[in-house]
């Protein structure tokens, strides 16, 4: 008997997709495929649900290193810098990831509208992203998904979005949504975690205390420190610093800067400094790491899915 999962691979397959990520006609679902085992690179993850079909995958969080892999998924319910590599994908077994973008709006509404009460373990804020294992009832979901690509516009627009509502109700009724509804009652507070984050997300680009991050989420820097640690896996200021990389990177990536620009853009005064700790991040100094990207056939993107 063929299991769910076996008919997503199976449908995945015969899509012949490309190296890479493909979009698809539905805005918020997207599909990776990778033949081969990728380099570790460093990366933002953003709002989303994704769902590793085949292959494995190694993610450091902070401190943490997580390994999942087929009929797993990983949940980020906040912008996360971290950094990852598939690790088990060949030729004739390839890695399969699906992703699905969520916001916080989209959790409430489904919250709000079916009038479930999801209680915390305890009062403690858990992590921002965290990995599950998919039951038959999320796989079918994404079967439907597929299934919708021949389909008119109007039946993929409307269709899609009552499906990605299903999926966040099975979240949130799920093992794990006690730490999937902790999104909504950051957003709906106007001090605390959210209001930090926010604040260093707008921000990152200039000196600033932790006195000011503190102050701006109302919050004591004793508390800011703990609460902020529990949810990101690491300290504010490092937060800001791999915010500051990630968008050089990016600036020099897609050749809106060289490396003495993009690290004035970012706020660093020392050239030097932005090397040493670029270096430290993505492992080559700035320049040689732009190159040694755009050298790849398939450069290996940092990939949430």
């Amino acid at each position: 008997m063929q299991t769910k999962l076996n008919q997503l691979v199976n449908m995945l397959t015969s899509l012949d997709l490309a190296e890479g990520r493909t979009e698809t006609s539905i805005p918020f679902f997207s599909l990776v495929r990778r033949s081969r085992p990728t380099a570790m690179t460093s990366g933002v993850l953003t709002p989303s649900f994704c769902l590793i079909l085949q292959g494995r995958k190694k993610l450091h969080l902070g401190q943490d290193t997580i390994y999942y892999g087929s009929g797993d998924y990983l949940v980020s319910l906040i912008d996360i810098p971290a950094s990852g590599q598939i690790v088990d994908a060949t030729p004739q077994s390839p890695y399969i990831g699906l992703r699905i973008d969520i916001t916080a709006d989209e959790i409430a509404s489904v919250l709000t509208d079916t009038g479930i009460s999801v209680k915390p373990v305890d009062r403690k804020l858990g992590p921002g992203a965290y990995v599950g294992k998919s039951d038959e009832q999320l796989q079918l979901l994404f079967i439907r998904l597929l299934e919708l690509r021949d389909k008119s516009e109007a039946e993929v627009r409307f269709l899609s979005s009552l499906l990605k509502r299903e999926m966040i109700f099975r979240l949130l009724t799920g093992d794990h949504g006690h730490l999937f509804v902790q999104r909504v009652f950051m957003d709906q507070q106007n001090e605390g975690i959210s209001r930090a984050i926010e604040w260093i997300k707008q921000n990152y680009n200039r000196t600033f205390t932790i006195e000011e991050v503190a102050r701006s989420s109302k919050m004591s820097v004793s508390g800011l420190h703990h609460k902020f640690k529990a949810v990101t896996t690491m300290a504010p200021q490092q937060y800001q610093k791999q915010l500051r990389l990630q968008e050089a990177r990016r600036l020099m990536l897609n050749g809106s800067a060289n490396a003495t620009t993009a690290a004035l853009e970012v706020g660093y005064e020392s050239p030097a400094q932005f090397n040493r700790e670029y270096r430290r991040l993505f492992g080559l100094p700035p320049l040689q790491d732009i190159k040694a990207f755009h050298r790849k056939p398939v450069p290996e993107a940092f990939e949430t899915s």
